[in-house]
């Protein structure tokens, strides 16, 4: 009996002496962390989000707005889990239980993080669930930012559209004070500039009882609302050029002869940046990455194409400058040439005894041949390179394309094989392994009209003081001035293969060009040629220079001509002097 009283003696001890230590335990070692924990149960941060930044055009036209929107979230630390309050919310809220209940237990959120259970909800539900929330513990209406992109479609290429950040994102120092549900730019000067454009969020600390109804406002941290951002673009002019990319597939950029501001980036075909502002569903989403014509692709700055005859600029410069030929040279063009093999002319009667100026205007091809043999490859990726072609022009979006300026050292470095005649032959009018983008040939087009000063492109005013240009093309200026009276003379004449682009009120010069698929039959859509059409206006003191790339559109001259006019054209009413006169030939 003695022995059983001290065995339950020694238990007793044991229990308390457990019970002393596990006091001891949480008031000494773990008190400063149940503590907190406590404090956690008390108090609540609530983040405010900041307004983000306006995106303007030019002129101070608003691209985008930010407007409030709701969201209903959960803190799952104060929401009792039942059947039955599961039940209940997911009636209120329009969901079923099972998915509020896997929102709550498999996201890896802090317990005293809000999930959020539905986005972008309407001013009644938020009422709605406001006044429930007496009867859901936990239950949170949250004021959000939201993006209003107010023109849809209307140069989404450039403005991007946000998304919720992405797992690489979340590991990016740079974003570190992002939530995790925030919304952030992934493309577009919405992603290069998100930074600049999401501000800083505020926060407020409230106090909340055991139920989780808010007792009292503790403390709060305004919010920092993002800086506006300014583009060179001209809201009328993009809307102009994407009106008539309806139904194609190409680009049109303009620029700024006198400063390098992008004045139009349109891009076809396109997308609708609203789709994303609360999160794209699958069926959007699965339409637009499925779609065979690639809606996302930026042909503005990621289009590689051969530029087809528009490179006779290149090879007309590179020839005078060379010295390979004068104004003066002569060409006998009966449709086709034998150097090795037969080369044939666009036109199949030939242009009969051809000079340098009317082998331009008609875009004679065997006089170009003749050029390109005298001068060779390595002449002529000389100035194609100095023109800007073959790199980046460095504009302020991500994904720009290269092209390629072909060259013997190239062909041998990634070919392993010699440069053949046949092939600088091509090169000269524009075909074979060169190729550019849109936006390279807008500034080639734009350095040749204000007379040899490269200015680089760029999207965001005033982001290059003044308007210096960064570099001085040598080019002798007799050179600029006989390719400009060629350019316009393609369009103001007759014969001119740029004639279609003819304007009653400004004078346009400009060159086409027909970028081969395929030989043979081009009855099929797919196979048929791309066109191009390079120009600028009016021919003294030039204010803009335009490029317009139509994919499989076939002639440059009927395809991508009328709609460089058009620009032209708009910019003419718009920007330059009515009273102003000019000698239309």
């Amino acid at each position: 009996m003695e022995r059983r009283i001290l065995i339950g003696v020694y238990i007793v001890i044991f229990i308390f002496t457990v019970f002393i230590f596990r006091l001891w335990s949480m008031q000494i070692i773990k008190g400063r962390e149940y503590k907190q924990i406590a404090e956690r149960n008390r108090l609540r941060n609530i983040e405010i989000p900041a307004p983000r930044g306006i995106i303007y055009d030019r002129n101070n036209n608003p691209f985008v707005k930010t407007i409030p929107s709701f969201d209903i979230s959960v803190v799952r630390e104060d929401f009792p889990q039942e059947p039955e309050t599961l039940s209940a919310l997911g009636r209120l809220l329009g969901l079923d239980a099972d998915y509020i209940e896997e929102r709550l237990n498999k996201l890896s959120v802090s317990p005293f993080e809000p999930v959020k259970l539905k986005l972008d909800v309407s001013f009644e539900e938020a009422a709605r669930a406001e006044a429930r929330k007496i009867d859901f513990p936990g239950l949170q209406v949250d004021v959000v930012v939201s993006r209003d992109y107010l023109y849809g479609q209307l140069a989404s290429h450039v403005i991007g559209y946000l998304g919720h950040l992405t797992l690489k994102q979340a590991k990016d120092p740079g974003y570190k004070d992002v939530p995790r549900e925030a919304f952030i730019g992934q493309v577009g000067v919405e992603k290069i500039y998100d930074k600049v454009l999401r501000g800083t969020a505020g926060r407020k600390i409230i106090e909340v009882d055991a139920t989780g109804r808010v007792i009292k406002d503790i403390g709060e941290q305004r919010f920092v609302k993002g800086d506006d951002i300014r583009l060179t673009l001209d809201m009328n002019l993009q809307a102009v050029a994407e009106n008539e990319l309806i139904g194609k597939a190409g680009a049109v950029v303009a620029l700024d002869t006198n400063s390098g501001e992008i004045l139009v980036l349109a891009s076809a075909p396109t997308f609708d940046p609203n789709l994303f502002a609360h999160g794209i569903n699958y069926e959007d989403w699965q339409d637009l990455v499925n779609n065979p014509k690639n809606p996302f692709l930026n042909r503005a700055i990621q289009s590689q194409y051969p530029p087809g005859s528009t490179f006779k600029i290149i090879t007309t410069i590179a020839g005078l400058e060379e010295g390979a030929i004068t104004e003066d040279s002569r060409f006998e063009c009966r449709g086709s040439i034998n150097i090795g093999r037969v080369f044939k002319c666009w036109k199949k009667e030939g242009h009969g005894n051809t000079d340098l100026y009317r082998a331009v205007v008609e875009s004679c091809d065997v006089f170009f041949y003749g050029v390109g043999k005298r001068l060779g490859v390595d002449a002529l990726a000389k100035y194609a390179s100095e023109f800007g072609l073959g790199k980046p022009v460095g504009i302020e979006l991500e994904g720009e394309k290269p092209g390629l300026v072909p060259s013997t050292a190239w062909k041998l470095n990634t070919k392993k094989q010699k440069w053949f005649m046949g092939e600088t032959l091509n090169t000269a009018i524009g075909q074979g392994y060169l190729s550019v983008t849109p936006i390279q040939m807008a500034s080639l087009m734009s350095t040749v009209a204000n007379g040899g000063e490269f200015y680089k492109p760029h999207l965001i005013k005033n982001s290059v003081k003044g308007t210096v240009s960064e570099k001085t093309m040598k080019i002798s200026p007799e050179t600029i001035n006989f390719i400009k009276r060629a350019l316009v003379g393609v369009v103001s004449e007759k014969s001119g293969t740029g004639r279609i682009a003819y304007s009653s009120i400004i004078p346009i010069g400009g060159k086409t060009g027909t970028a081969q698929v395929i030989s043979g039959d081009k009855a099929s859509a797919k196979y048929r040629d791309h066109a191009w059409f390079v120009a600028f206006a009016p021919e003294e003191k030039p204010r803009i220079a335009v490029a317009v790339f139509v994919e499989h559109g076939g002639h440059g001259s009927s395809a991508a001509a009328p709609i460089a006019k058009k620009i032209i054209e708009e910019f003419y009413k718009k920007n330059l002097d009515a009273e102003q006169k000019y000698p239309l030939p």
